[in-house]
């Protein structure tokens, strides 16, 4: 697993920190490596809406950068990585990526994808969503980039908010290529 490229995560400050929180667990229990990148705004986000702080993201990682370490290895398309997701990503963030903004670490990173042409998926946060952010998620999902809206599963009857956080999870890490047992498909027995 060390000698491993990472997956990479980055965290913005947009609703939606739970299912952060579960990527990471179902990367973790996939046993892959992770480099973690959590933004100013995400801290904010992670107390209200988790109740904790950004180390209890940093124990499911194995790897933990600063969005102000522009000289993390991350930052280079020369250090290979396996793919990477935004989750939550926020109106902010998605607009960095697509206009080609890279000044911290995870608009970074995210640009290095897309020059590598590795997998990026990306889970904005926004509702209504406005012209300007459908524009950006336009230019994005035309480059390759996987637009994941976190929009909820009604046909698999979710019985929780924790049901609804798990399969968004899921789909993260299906587009990613990681397998996992936090949702089941469509007429598929349960986990």
């Amino acid at each position: 697993m060390a000698d491993e490229p990472p997956f990479v995560v980055g965290v913005s400050g947009a609703s939606g920190a739970p299912i952060a929180l579960r990527v990471l667990d179902g990367l973790r229990a996939a046993e892959v490596p992770v480099a973690l990148i959590v933004s100013d705004g995400a801290v904010a986000v992670l107390r209200e809406e988790c109740g904790v702080g950004p180390e209890s993201l940093a124990e499911r990682a194995t790897h933990v950068y600063s969005d102000h370490d522009l000289g993390a290895p991350i930052a280079s398309g020369s250090r290979p990585t396996r793919g990477m997701a935004i989750v939550p990503c926020s109106a902010n963030t998605v607009a960095k990526v697509a206009l080609g903004l890279g000044d911290t670490l995870l608009t970074r990173a995210a640009h290095v994808h897309l020059k590598e042409r590795r997998p990026l998926v990306i889970v904005p946060r926004e509702t209504p969503l406005p012209t300007i952010l459908l524009r950006h998620l336009t230019s994005l999902s035309e480059l390759g980039v996987v637009v994941l809206d976190a929009a909820p599963p009604y046909y698999l009857h979710p019985r929780s908010v924790d049901d609804l956080t798990s399969y968004l999870a899921g789909k993260v890490l299906d587009h990613l290529g990681v397998p996992h047992r936090l949702y089941r498909g469509w007429k598929e027995d349960a986990p």
